[in-house]
């Protein structure tokens, strides 16, 4: 029994949020905060109206995420055991920083992203591992679904298939139709910010580095459909290789339509992707910034979103028999079905059950360790149960190679 701090209301804090209400066992008072309280208001109001059997008790607030003695204050006064953040990147330090001085545990679904350069490694949060291990506390970095889930994937993979992994591939397909012309699935900032970068991967104990959607082949998505995937960085090949020092080569693959990537190469020509200040009518303003104004939010495209999301990891190496093996390990999520439980679209779903999944397995004590940690670093069966449990239906597939070398 347990009470929590979700600090974010956009399309993932909206997920945490209800599927805490639907864990009521665990999850006995949620205060849920945002610097726009109206949207925490209107979650509750939700919930409320659509999970009225819950037994958990929701409170908001209003908070700043940059601010750290305003989070200390917001903590202080409702005493929680956990904060899971939700926010945006940007603010991953300031509440790691305000956990560590009120005693709280602490878990993020993204890394720490500097505002003005688009830097996207752990090396900030790892930083804070001797702090939290000296005060007791524990930081769960990641846990959503890509990183999160597929971290739990690969440790999945090494515990029950593979003596070695080789070869790691981390594939995430959006098939989905929102009907807009142009708009992200999650924050534009971030979004933007991901793809206009120059991928990378790890080959043979190194970064290997490409221009923007650069490597690109087409991929079979079990269930789904095949479409045309890119290589992008991103996050989680920096821990697992870390974590898995077998692996050879590790890359991350995403796709996108032509539609998307015409838009985002206009916008990205005229500089509107771009993260340095620009004076605009005797005002510093930074474009990204400005586009991510006039887009949809993301959780505004939940309603009459058609389609599936299909996210996996495919795992190449020795298996326990000595064997050369090739296996898949994968969840497929459906737009429509996913506004029907929680009003979101899936895209925010694959990332807020997670995140509730890694927090109620903190809070039960399975994964509970003093420091700071990648989710990979835990045993990944409990973590597989609950998705099938809580929504994300966890599938397998042997034998059949879907991304070539």
């Amino acid at each position: 029994m347990s009470r929590v701090i979700i600090i974010g209301a956009g399309g993932v804090g909206n997920v945490v949020a209800k599927k805490c209400a639907q864990n009521d066992e665990v999850f006995t008072e949620v205060l849920l905060a945002s610097r726009t309280v109206a949207k925490c208001d209107k979650i509750v109001a939700e919930i409320r109206e659509h999970f009225p059997q819950s037994k958990t008790v929701f409170t908001t607030a209003s908070v700043d995420a940059d601010n750290v003695p305003e989070l200390m204050q917001l903590i202080r006064g409702f005493g929680p055991a956990l904060v899971i953040n939700v926010a945006l990147p940007y603010q991953d330090l300031t509440i790691m920083d305000a956990c560590l001085e009120t005693g709280v545990h602490y878990l993020d679904t993204a890394n720490y992203e500097p505002r003005d350069v688009a830097k996207f490694e752990y090396s900030w949060q790892w930083a804070y591992r001797e702090r939290f291990e000296s005060a007791g506390l524990m930081a769960l970095l990641g846990c959503g679904f890509d990183p999160g889930a597929t971290n739990v994937f690969t440790a999945y993979h090494a515990k029950h298939h593979f003596q070695e992994i080789h070869y790691l591939d981390i594939v995430d397909c959006n098939n989905g139709n929102h009907g807009k012309a142009f708009a992200t699935n999650f924050n534009p900032e971030i979004n933007i910010r991901e793809i206009t970068a120059n991928g990378r991967y790890w080959e043979n104990g190194q970064w290997v580095e490409t221009a923007p959607l650069e490597i690109s082949q087409d991929i079979y998505y079990p269930k789904v459909q095949t479409r045309k995937s890119y290589v992008l960085y991103h996050e989680e090949l920096e821990s697992l290789v870390q974590n898995f020092p077998a692996i050879r080569r590790a890359r991350f693959w995403m796709t996108f339509g032509e539609a998307y990537i015409k838009h985002l190469s206009v916008l990205e020509a005229i500089g509107m992707t771009s993260i340095k200040p620009v004076n605009f009518q005797g005002q510093q303003i930074i474009p990204l910034e400005f586009l991510k104004a006039v887009l949809p939010a993301p959780e505004s495209l939940a309603e009459n979103y058609t389609g599936q999301t299909c996210i996996g990891v495919q795992a190449k190496g020795i298996g326990k028999n000595g064997e050369e093996k090739v296996h898949f390990v994968y969840n497929v999520c459906d737009h429509a079905e996913t506004y029907k439980e929680v009003q979101a679209q899936a895209v925010s779903y694959t990332t807020g059950v997670p995140a509730m999944i890694g927090a109620m397995l903190m809070l039960r004590g399975d994964w509970m360790k003093a420091g700071v940690y990648n989710v990979e670093e835990f045993d990944p069966d409990p973590f597989v149960e609950a998705m099938n449990r809580w929504g994300l239906p966890v599938d397998e597939l042997s034998g059949i190679e879907l991304v070539r070398d």
